[in-house]
């Protein structure tokens, strides 16, 4: 029997081999990539036959990720496909920033309202992980997170500070219109529909009143994805047929209900369970925890996604 080489040389081009392979597996991400708006908005629209798809709410936050950061969309990524949910906010010189709260203290090592600093004096502070723990990790632009997010996921930009008016233009300068827009009400929607037919928006639609409203101001359900609360209800079940009938996709937020639980086996039973029940989209603190937690849910084709 021939035995292995000893060479030095081979054992080297070996390990190097080894190396690389490793490597790229740490580094490959589940895209959502879509070549036009047809497409994007194809993807989004509730079928019947859809796979579960998920919502990291501030990018999905975990040990050494700060919420609101190009790394943490980046890790939550190599596990599963994702889009995310983020939060802009204006700075004293009219810069916009992702950052969910209106002060600095929770989530950076500065402390006071964004809007009292100017964008350069925000980028002397570092943000933190959700164990409060300081990272290298700065404080971006709005700007620059859209032109990293093309060809690699979409952003959901929720409502904050930021004129719609000034989120509109950005939109325009950035070229990417694989980005979604979250409205609070049925006149913002109108807004962005208006300024771009092909604006995808996440669309609060909590009541049947509201159903209508949207209905009244006349958007294109196909230009919208509704978000319907954090818990699975059962007087959900109304809304989520009325707006199944217009194909629209609904969205259950864990962040403020399931996320909080402190049993992870209960956690992933609420999220199965929101599937189960008929929602299309989970959003959550947790979207690593979720992709885990749905697997026995999934087709077999898709159960091995983000293990690679």
């Amino acid at each position: 029997m021939k035995r292995p080489s000893s060479n030095p040389i081979f054992l080297l081009c070996l390990l190097l081999v080894i190396t690389a392979k490793i490597s790229k597996a740490q580094t490959e991400i589940n895209a959502l990539k879509f070549k036009n708006i047809k497409e994007f908005q194809g993807y989004f629209k509730h079928t019947g036959k859809n796979m579960p798809v998920i919502s990291g709410h501030r990018g999905g936050t975990t040990n050494g990720y700060p919420e609101n950061c190009v790394a943490t969309f980046e890790n939550t990524l190599k596990h599963t496909p994702a889009f995310f949910e983020i939060d802009p906010r204006l700075t004293r010189d009219s810069v916009v920033v992702l950052m969910h709260d209106e002060t600095l203290d929770r989530t950076t090592t500065g402390k006071g309202k964004v809007s009292d600093y100017t964008f350069a004096e925000l980028q002397k502070f570092r943000l933190k992980d959700p164990q409060g723990n300081v990272t290298d990790y700065k404080i971006p632009t709005l700007k620059e997170v859209i032109l990293w997010s093309k060809g690699k996921t979409v952003l959901n930009l929720d409502h904050k500070d930021v004129p719609l008016e000034m989120t509109a233009q950005i939109l325009k300068e950035c070229k990417n219109d694989m980005v979604m827009l979250t409205v609070h009400n049925a006149q913002q929607a109108r807004f962005y529909y208006d300024n771009n037919p092909d604006n995808m928006m996440s669309a609060f639609v909590l009541t049947k009143e509201a159903f209508y409203t949207y209905e009244k101001v006349g958007v294109p359900w196909k230009n919208m994805i509704a978000y319907i609360g954090p818990t699975n209800k059962p007087k959900n079940k109304e809304l989520l047929d009325m707006l199944h009938a217009k194909g629209v996709m609904c969205m259950i937020s864990a962040a403020p209900s399931y996320d909080k639980l402190k049993d992870p086996a209960e956690r992933a039973a609420h999220y199965r369970e929101t599937f189960i029940v008929g929602a299309d989209i989970l959003e959550s603190d947790l979207p690593i925890e979720v992709a885990e937690a749905i697997k026995s849910i999934m087709p077999e084709s898709r159960r091995n996604l983000g293990e690679g």
